[in-house]
């Protein structure tokens, strides 16, 4: 094996660094020079127009992310339960997860779970945990858990977020601290 010298390691690192930045820099200044298509250009109507290849979702903010969880929390609270919500996209990825005073180390990732599992499926958890019976392999999908203590967040009847609660003694409460940040969304 042939020794490479401290000079053109060196020399090589700087090459590539400098390709590295250019080619960020490159990207970064060919994206922010490409003019925006005026709205009244014939491509801009079409795509307007033809909806086929376009697809709109509604989204929970972060505010209100953060405020459904807050909602949850305190709920845990007026029954002396620690716990740990999380609240997630209609993808599964987390928007807000907080870990209530006292709340157990394990409930973090349960909460995560919990609440990607009620926004896949669209319904609580505790109503998806029955369908194991019949479909026992559910559970090996990765990140879920048919625990009761998810819930769906819906607008229209489709799911855009999942909220998912755990720590306190049973699942049960921990699904009534999920649909109080539920319906803390709805005010």
């Amino acid at each position: 094996m042939k020794k490479i010298s401290l000079r053109a390691r060196v020399l090589t690192g700087a090459v590539a660094a400098a390709a590295l930045g250019a080619g960020t820099f490159g990207t970064v200044s060919a994206n922010a020079a490409a003019p925006a298509a005026p709205a009244s250009s014939p491509a801009a109507a079409a795509a307007d127009t033809a909806h086929r290849n376009l697809h709109q979702t509604t989204h929970l903010t972060a505010d209100a992310a953060a405020r459904a969880a807050r909602a949850v929390l305190e709920a845990a609270q007026d029954e002396n339960q620690r716990v740990t919500v999380a609240v997630v996209d209609r993808n599964g990825n987390a928007i807000v997860t907080l870990r209530g005073d006292g709340a157990g180390p394990q409930s973090y990732e349960s909460a995560q779970r919990k609440a990607f599992t009620a926004v896949a499926w669209n319904a609580p958890t505790s109503e998806l945990a029955g369908r194991l019976q019949q479909a026992p392999n559910l559970k090996d999908i990765p990140g879920t858990l048919f625990l009761a203590g998810g819930a769906p967040v819906q607008v229209k009847g489709a799911p855009i977020a999942g909220i998912g609660v755990a720590g306190a003694p049973s699942g049960d409460l921990d699904e009534k601290f999920a649909r109080a940040g539920v319906a803390a969304l709805a005010r």
